[in-house]
């Protein structure tokens, strides 16, 4: 169903029309071995209206009122069939078999009769594109397998889970363990403000601050520093997270680790997914990381060796080409699963456990989403409630839990592939940074907003009652 949007911010959003539903379906949780946050019991909207004296009207992007989610870990696990559970180490792994054979066919297919056998260069050129997006998607494939593998969702068997977890992240280059702790924190405290470890929104005055004025100063935010904007996340997004946690949250010194004293995002700082003594780690987690260093060094050192034997630029065709592909999707997935118009960010005051799971997105991406990269952009909320279950069981799961979220769970389906694309740009415009919206100061509640003219307008600062700070009275 089309999100609907009110008249008085209609106008505003006449020049980029919403394709996004409001669904009654279900999300299910962080793993079974994660406890949620102490938060994450029975708080709902009568709670918070205790705290804040009123009944605030929270308002999203595109006009329509929210309402927070009232409903209980239990009621969502009590929802799921209990086969959902269930995980099959020999079917996993024959998901991983598939994705591999997908690569090698494609490899021999491309270099032994597809290549040789066009006369063109330009030809040949189109062909090593084709080779590169197809290998791109089969490698995220096998991204996709080893976060089953993080999640615990692959087998029932935490060595097998870890091993395969460690080989197929390695060989893309990731540092298995170390992202798996840090995306652990991201799931138990998704939406939260101080605590997520992706894609945490930058409140009204930090993103004023990044351009030295206040919003209602801004210019509108033209389509080409958009689409530039766009292209760097796509490119960089995902080493500059693992080198200096941009898009995590920035609060280290007050997480219960203790260990980011004086340590900020950014370079050189000690805030990476590569030294043990980041504040993203704990001391007990040093092996780990060192192992997972380990892992990039072998697949570093195949590298060196494969150029030295074949040539730079084969190994950059082969591997370096789709490496990137295989970074723009994973980015591109995890942007559009927590960035829309329609999701809130929470306070610490307003968060908890299951309002934070809810605060997601499924998304459709046809064939390639559901048979290529395994159903995480399609069932994304139920994984996000429950991410011990295996992926090939979360369509159901999914639909299990859709009386138990009704209106609060989230899905934008019109389009399939294309809606799916077109949604990185639509975000993009519409998603700038959050805030709470008028007349629901002090709720904790923060919906995102933008500069473009598009959906409910930013507050003036003259409403402003005070300019909060989120995390300040943490």
């Amino acid at each position: 169903m089309p999100a609907t949007v009110r008249p008085a911010a209609a106008k505003r959003a006449s020049t980029e029309k919403s394709a996004y539903s409001t669904s009654n379906s279900v999300s299910p949780s962080d793993s079974p071995s994660f406890n949620p946050s102490p938060h994450s019991s029975n708080t709902s909207l009568s709670d918070l209206d205790v705290k804040t004296n009123s009944h605030p009207k929270l308002i999203n992007t595109y006009g329509q009122e929210f309402k927070i989610p009232d409903y209980t870990i239990k009621d969502i696990y009590d929802a799921i069939p209990k086969h959902c559970f269930k995980r099959s180490a020999l079917k996993s792994l024959s998901y991983v078999f598939r994705d591999m054979v997908y690569l090698t066919v494609t490899f021999i297919a491309f270099n032994n009769y597809i290549i040789p056998a066009i006369p063109n260069v330009y030809g040949r050129a189109v062909a090593w594109a084709v080779y590169t997006v197809l290998q791109g998607l089969f490698g995220t494939g096998l991204w996709v397998m080893a976060h089953e593998c993080g999640h615990g969702a692959f087998s029932d068997s935490k060595t097998i889970n870890n091993t395969v977890g460690w080989i197929l992240h390695s060989s893309l280059l990731v540092p298995y363990f170390s992202w798996q702790i840090s995306h652990h924190k991201h799931h138990k405290a998704t939406g939260h403000m101080q605590r997520d470890m992706v894609f945490v929104p930058r409140t009204r005055a930090e993103y004023a601050l990044k351009f030295g004025a206040q919003v209602s100063e801004l210019m509108e935010e033209t389509p080409l520093y958009t689409a530039g904007h766009m292209i760097a996340q796509q490119l960089f997004g995902w080493p500059l997270y693992l080198i200096t946690n941009v898009t995590g949250h920035n609060f280290h010194e007050r997480q219960s680790e203790g260990r980011g004293k004086g340590k900020k995002n950014g370079w050189f700082t000690g805030v990476n997914h590569f030294d043990p003594a980041s504040p993203l780690y704990e001391f007990k987690h040093s092996k780990l990381i060192l192992l997972s260093d380990l892992g990039l060094a072998i697949m570093g050192f195949i590298l060196y060796t494969a150029c030295q034997r074949w040539g730079a630029a084969n190994v950059l065709v082969w591997y370096g080409i789709p490496y990137l592909w295989v970074n723009h999707w994973l980015v591109a997935i995890t942007y559009l699963q927590h960035t829309d118009p329609t999701l809130p960010h929470y306070d610490q005051a307003a968060w908890n456990f299951t309002r934070g799971a809810a605060a997601t997105i499924d998304r459709e991406f046809g064939f390639i989403g559901r048979h290529l990269l395994h159903g995480i952009i399609e069932t994304h909320v139920a994984h996000h409630y429950v991410s011990s279950i295996p992926f090939y069981n979360a369509d159901e799961a999914t639909e299990a839990l859709k009386e138990v979220m009704g209106e609060h769970y989230r899905s934008n389906t019109e389009g399939g592939s294309w809606g799916f694309l077109a949604a990185l740009w639509h975000s993009a415009r519409w998603c700038h940074f959050v805030e709470e919206p008028v007349g629901a100061e002090g709720s904790g509640v923060l919906f995102f907003r933008n500069r473009n003219g598009l959906g409910v307008a930013p507050r003036k600062e003259g409403d402003l009652k005070k300019e909060i700070i989120i995390g300040a009275d943490e």
